[in-house]
């Protein structure tokens, strides 16, 4: 079977949740990114964090005993942005295609990640498209050439997100495909001190 990464971008700010640390917020009594590990490591065999320096020593302490190989990548400016975040990601994975995906998503579908690479096989990205906006940070890249592409709008002051989609070979994965493979619950995020409290009741 072809090894496959997993990339978390972790580097954002997190000024709607305040302290602590939004990555490693507790949700259910587990810490936020060690909930969205859990679900890579069962469709991975690597796993990247890209973040801050301040923030790798508590990222470090939420993932630790994790079943996969994982390592950091952390950002050599922080605050540039999630293409940033997304292309540090990506240079450091030791595999031909790699699941990027944010790290405030604690209901991953494993499934439906699976499904997102078999749709890449043979193309640059599977991106999803659920409602009416891409998911950039939740999607399946060709390492090499998405790296470029990052490389390409990073020559641009503050580049959208979905904008390195633009040069690929895409795939894009609409919302009755996703629907066919897994849950659209995969695509929730946590983000505030409220977005916890719901989060602890669906978990708990």
């Amino acid at each position: 079977m072809t090894r496959r990464s997993g990339v978390i971008v972790a580097g954002g700010r997190s000024v709607r949740m305040g302290e602590p640390e939004k990555t490693v917020v507790s949700v259910a009594g587990t810490p936020l990114i060690r909930r969205v590990a859990d679900r890579l490591a069962a469709v991975t065999d690597e796993l990247i964090v890209n973040c801050r320096d301040d923030q790798r020593e508590a990222i470090a302490e939420a993932l630790d005993g994790l079943d996969v190989e994982t390592r950091f990548a952390v950002d050599d400016v922080p605050d540039r942005g999630p293409v940033a975040g997304i292309e540090r990601g990506l240079e450091a994975v030791e595999t031909e295609y790699a699941v990027v995906v944010a790290a405030d998503m604690p209901f991953l579908d494993p499934d439906l990640i699976t499904h997102l690479f078999e749709r890449a096989t043979g193309h640059d990205v599977a991106i999803p498209r659920p409602d009416e906006w891409f998911e950039p940070l939740h999607a399946v890249y060709r390492a090499e050439p998405a790296v470029e592409a990052c490389d390409r709008a990073l020559q641009h002051e503050n580049p959208r997100i979905i904008e390195p989609i633009s040069s690929l070979d895409r795939v894009v994965v609409a919302r009755d495909e996703l629907l066919e493979y897994g849950s659209l619950d995969s695509f929730d995020s946590v983000d505030t001190p409220e977005d916890v409290m719901w989060a602890d009741g669906r978990l708990s």
